[in-house]
């Protein structure tokens, strides 16, 4: 087994895109050095820069053994590649299912071949049926609603006969909705065109038109839909902070049936945001000349859910930083910056 990885390096699938790319950053600054993994379908090459990076797929087998000779010091694997776009998952399930599921088991394979036993999984809280309150945590009942969510939940419970098996261990940290972006401006949103509400928002903001607030008579505090938007570097904090603690928090599977191998820990506010909260605290960033307008909620509009975060706190000793201001800032930012970069 790989020494641990209080140093040395950490090997990042994924590490071209959003999520991942920030993380690689977060380990950079705390002197572990990110070894990069990215096939490039979705992820950028200048996000690399400065980065050891591998062009290439997690499924590649003869690829992974050529970076693991070449750094035998990587101690821990993050794995961030994935395909995430709900829609496309319900329209092309077989490619998810491909990428998420089958991509996810190679490469565990891959793993566990050149005794990388430890692994930090970024997975999704989407998989869960709220309560309620529409609160989710570690004990809630599982029940994905689309090929994503259903691509997440199978590769967990692969990861987690693997682990019962051969030896692997895995943190998987589940989240719902990243915003934002580093907030030095490394890395951000790949797509210039983002689907979720805040891109939304920022898009009218930047055409000059309303933005749509779609279902206002949702049994909530406000009757808008409820999300759990999580800044992008509070993400990349607890990965960081699974990878420090991880021998403390999942312990081996063995005979005496003290460990199993596997961790799940939900990363989230505990409370989550209305729409109308997300409009309001747009216009205190840019202003109150920020419009809106009502419309009835969509063909498959849910009311969506929030995450219980205590056990993020007690293991890894984490807790969200930023604000939901902060990361319309950085989001704001970084899509001005991301404009400058396309048209160059």
């Amino acid at each position: 087994m790989r020494a641990g990885n209080a140093s040395g390096k950490v090997l990042i699938t994924g590490g071209a895109g959003f999520i991942g790319s920030t993380i690689a950053s977060a380990f950079a600054e705390r002197g572990i050095v990110p070894v990069v993994l990215d096939s490039l379908v979705t992820g950028r090459t200048e996000f690399t820069q400065g980065k050891i990076f591998y062009q290439g797929d997690i499924s590649d087998g003869d690829l992974l053994d050529e970076i693991f000779a070449a750094h035998p010091d990587i101690g821990i694997a993050v794995h961030c590649a994935a395909l995430i776009v709900v829609p496309d998952s319900v329209s092309d399930p077989q490619r998810y299912y491909d990428v998420n599921l089958t991509g996810t088991l190679n490469l565990a394979g891959h793993l566990i071949r050149n005794g990388c036993e430890r692994m930090v999984f970024a997975s999704t809280a989407g998989m869960y049926r709220p309560g309620p309150d529409l609160s989710v945590s570690e004990g809630s009942s599982l029940d994905p609603q689309n090929p994503y969510t259903r691509s997440k939940m199978m590769a967990e419970l692969l990861l987690e006969d693997l682990c019962s098996a051969y030896g692997l261990r895995v943190v998987s940290l589940r989240y719902l909705n990243p915003i934002g972006a580093d907030p030095r401006m490394r890395t951000g949103l790949q797509s210039s065109r983002p689907t979720h509400a805040l891109g939304k928002m920022i898009e009218s903001y930047g055409l000059g038109v309303p933005f749509r607030i779609t279902g206002t008579d949702w049994d909530t505090r406000d009757g808008t839909a409820v999300r759990d938007y999580i800044h992008v570097w509070d993400i990349a904090r607890a990965f960081c902070a699974a990878a420090a603690r991880f021998d403390s928090i999942v312990a081996p599977a063995g005979p005496d049936g003290r460990g199993s191998g596997y961790q799940v820990i939900n990363l989230g506010t505990g409370g989550g945001t209305t729409v109308r909260e997300l409009v309001e605290a747009f216009r205190g960033v840019v202003g109150d000349g920020f419009q809106v307008e009502e419309a009835p909620a969509r063909p498959g509009d849910v009311v969506g859910a929030y995450v219980n975060p205590a056990k993020a706190l007690e293991l890894l000793g984490w807790k969200p930083e930023y604000s939901i201001e902060d990361a319309i800032r950085h989001s704001l930012e970084w899509a001005a910056r991301r404009s400058r970069m396309d048209a160059a």
